[in-house]
């Protein structure tokens, strides 16, 4: 059954994906258990080699293009919150990453830090901050989401230097219907706007439960009412390729059990300028689960990066025109993560 997101603050334990979604509305603040030294003790200088070092293994051209590599900061949460940015920055420069995409501004329990500060933090490491994640709605009308402070949110994007201001939340607004789904299309296209009056791209950040079907119409897949009812010059897609797997995994049958079969990549290589952002995730195909995979370092799982980025980069014009964004909701050491994420990603070469 299509699921309706709630507004943070109702039970979500049940559902890992709907967690995510939400969790990521708020801002970054959960502490850490461990010290600062022990976590920064995890990336020792041995374990933590440039992935410099490791471009230049191989033949043929990187599949990766130059100063192209992010990593989406949900997935340094817990460093984040305990050592601050500036450390976490430190490392991920070592690793060999050109960007960072935030998911909050705040450091919790690590102390408080100006939009000012956070963007001169990160340029004096060498990241580009490329995008960040907010909120779509809440009931709360103080909540910091696009519609509720629209104004505030791209404020602050502004101040950042953000080319791109997006949202993890699904278009389920007002429903699962395709009249639910055009209706949110309409406010995306407010957004998408707004964002483009102050030199911005508006993205949404996808789930598994885009890819499917109208509770009303079950011929229709929600994720193209989504591409139709949105303007392409105003509402662009960051994809999961996660996710997107995911919900080719569970949604290429229709609820009648017609075959309902779909391609992540073939999504990007029809509309390529819709998607300036991507998010690099991996997992291990596993049937049983119910999305399909379990979630991994990127490089430990079934997912073909290789063929993926190399798919989108080789149409003419597009090498340099996409984001790769190295992401894990619950990694079991978030700088072992990055850094084996960026390892694997520098090292594939395209086939001659």
């Amino acid at each position: 059954m299509t699921r309706t997101p709630r507004p943070t603050g109702s039970s979500k334990a049940h559902d890992p994906e709907l967690a995510h979604r939400l969790s990521r509305r708020g801002m970054l603040g959960v502490a850490a258990g461990a010290t600062a030294a022990a976590l920064l003790g995890a990336a020792s200088p041995a374990t933590a080699a440039t992935s410099a070092q490791t471009a230049t293994a191989g033949r043929g051209r990187p599949v990766l293009p130059p100063g192209r590599l992010g990593i989406q900061l949900y997935s340094l949460r817990d460093k984040v919150s305990t050592l601050g940015f500036a450390p976490v920055f430190a490392e991920l420069k070592k690793y060999g990453y050109d960007e960072v995409e935030f998911a909050g501004y705040t450091q919790g329990s690590a102390g408080p830090i100006t939009l000012a500060q956070l963007k001169r933090l990160a340029r004096d490491h060498g990241l580009n901050p490329i995008g960040s994640h907010v909120g779509y709605y809440a009931d709360d009308p103080n909540a910091y989401t696009f519609a509720q402070n629209l104004d505030k949110v791209l404020d602050d994007a502004q101040a950042l230097g953000l080319k791109h201001i997006g949202t993890a939340s699904g278009p389920f607004r007002y429903g699962s219907t395709v009249d639910a789904w055009k209706r949110a299309a309409e406010e995306f296209n407010t957004y998408g706007a707004a964002a483009r009056a102050r030199g911005m791209k508006f993205y949404q950040h996808n789930h598994s439960e885009e890819f499917s079907f109208a509770t009303d119409n079950p011929k229709v897949r929600l994720y193209d009412v989504l591409l139709a009812e949105t303007d392409p010059k105003l509402v662009y897609l960051e994809m999961d390729i996660f996710w997107a797997y995911s919900g080719q995994f569970r949604f290429s049958k229709r609820p009648d059990g017609t075959p309902a079969p779909f391609e992540p990549l073939d999504y990007v290589l029809r509309q390529p300028d819709r998607y300036p952002l991507f998010h690099v995730k991996d997992g291990v195909s596993d049937p049983g689960n119910q999305y399909g995979y379990r979630m991994t370092d990127v490089g430990d799982g079934d997912i073909d990066y290789q063929r993926f980025i190399s798919g989108v980069t080789r149409l003419h014009g597009h090498r340099l025109a996409h984001h790769w964004q190295a992401e894990h909701d619950n990694p079991a050491e978030s700088f072992t993560f990055a850094r084996r994420s960026s390892e694997h990603l520098h090292s594939l070469r395209e086939k001659c």
